[in-house]
């Protein structure tokens, strides 16, 4: 091998870790789904608006018209 050639596959390369979002829309996501999208944060409940849609009954909440 010469001496400007990485072995295949890039061994030996770790990828820098992520850092931590912690702000904006994608420091909260869906505790249920894990998506970003519509959380709704109220009372720590940390769930996307369909999933609060499929769980708000027995979660105690009630629907008015």
């Amino acid at each position: 091998m010469s001496a400007f050639t990485r072995p295949p596959g890039g061994a030996g390369v770790a990828k820098p870790k992520k850092k931590e979002r912690r702000f904006g829309k994608g420091a909260y996501k869906c505790r249920r789904c894990g998506s970003h999208n519509a959380i709704i944060r109220k009372y720590g409940l940390n769930l996307c608006r369909q999933c609060f849609r499929e769980v708000a009954r027995q979660l105690g909440f009630k629907k008015y018209n």
